[in-house]
């Protein structure tokens, strides 16, 4: 890993300086104070492991051109120098770390949704296990899960089901879980005894804000019509149900979970909007798309990231090759976070190469 120059280190402290001279002054108002309150929160970490480079930089610097004829003053002064070298690196690499460009979604809340995929009624159960796993990890992070819509199957399992997630850093956390996810058991199904395999699909995105994606009313045919499916005693009783299609991307989204039309066509509209704004950041990072398929994967829902081995107990994410045999604590929620700080910590370590390249 390079060395972070004096230079840049100077140039952190002298913004930070700045910003907080301008937020103290009094004299921001409206936009001009959220953006410097923004600027001056995400860069204060950064320059808070600076100072601290600078000051191990500047004692290492003093301690070495120490010339003290008293020996137990040079004894402490190599002592001193030691720790120093030690501790260094490590300051440096967080400090480098810190400095990495960030996701602008990666503090949004999400909307994650799971399809079930080849394996019929076992692959809908598997989809519902994993809904149940990302609900209990995001009660373990103190985030807030609320279903939008959900297509249940015959025997209790899921062939699609959205939800909006909310809280501290949801997207950063969970946005490495977009992609295919594959179940190797046997099912509840067979009477043989067969493993079978079969997998679902997990999508991952970020929620905008209204004003980061502007929808007209114009560009949306929207349809109602009468629920169907399992939903309880007031399906098919009210044509609640909401479709809306959104005519210049051609996108598609039903919502009939709720008895009330204006609630299901509220829920439509979030979805539709997290999945414009998704189309919106996939095309205005294209250029990026071949360095992140470099990195942990591009989160591209047709790519395979993990087996889940009920038979052998363990978990494998292909994308990193890391195997935990550890499957009902994973499944339980705890036991996700292992990985996912694994995925996040492999994901830094790339770009801090790509920095250095």
């Amino acid at each position: 890993m390079s060395t972070i120059s004096g230079e840049r280190l100077a140039q952190i402290a002298h913004r930070f300086a700045e910003l907080e001279a301008r937020l103290a002054s009094g004299t921001l108002e409206g936009d001009a104070f959220v953006t410097a309150s923004r600027d001056y929160a995400e860069l204060e970490p950064v320059a808070r492991i600076a100072s601290d480079v600078v000051s191990m930089r500047g004692e290492l610097a003093s301690l070495q051109q120490l010339d003290d004829p008293d020996p137990d003053m040079r004894a402490l002064a190599e002592e001193e120098i030691a720790r120093i070298k030690e501790e260094l690196p490590e300051a440096e690499r967080q400090l480098a770390l810190a400095m990495l460009p960030r996701d602008a979604a990666d503090q949004r809340p999400a909307m994650l949704e799971i399809r079930a995929g080849t394996g019929g009624d076992e692959a809908a159960l598997f989809a519902a296990d994993l809904y149940r796993m990302y609900e209990r990890y995001a009660a373990e992070q103190g985030w807030k899960v609320e279903m939008i819509s959900a297509n249940a199957s015959d025997i209790g399992g899921f062939k699609e089901v959205v939800a909006n997630v909310t809280g501290t850093g949801v997207f950063a956390k969970l946005k490495f879980e977009s992609g295919v996810h594959r179940v190797q058991r046997v099912p509840v199904t067979e009477s043989g005894g067969r493993i079978h395999t079969s997998a679902a699909t997990v999508a991952v995105l970020p929620e905008p804000s209204e004003v980061d994606v502007q929808i007209e009313d114009k560009d949306l045919k929207i349809d109602i019509f009468r629920a169907s499916g399992a939903g309880g005693q007031h399906v098919n009783t009210t044509d609640s149900a909401v479709r809306i299609t959104h005519l210049p991307s051609g996108l598609v989204v039903i919502c009939q979970d709720e008895r009330s039309q204006h609630k299901n066509k509220a829920k439509a509209m979030q979805v539709l909007r997290a999945r414009l704004y998704e189309k919106m950041r996939d095309e205005a990072h294209g250029a990026e798309a071949e360095a992140r398929k470099a990195m942990v994967g591009s989160g591209d829902r047709s790519e395979r990231i993990r087996t889940y081995n009920f038979p052998q107990g363990r978990v494998t994410d292909h994308r990193i090759n890391l195997t935990l045999h550890r499957l009902p604590e994973i499944l339980e929620g705890p036991g996700l976070g292992e990985l996912i700080d694994a995925l996040i910590a492999e994901d830094e370590a790339k770009r801090l190469a790509a920095m250095d390249a």
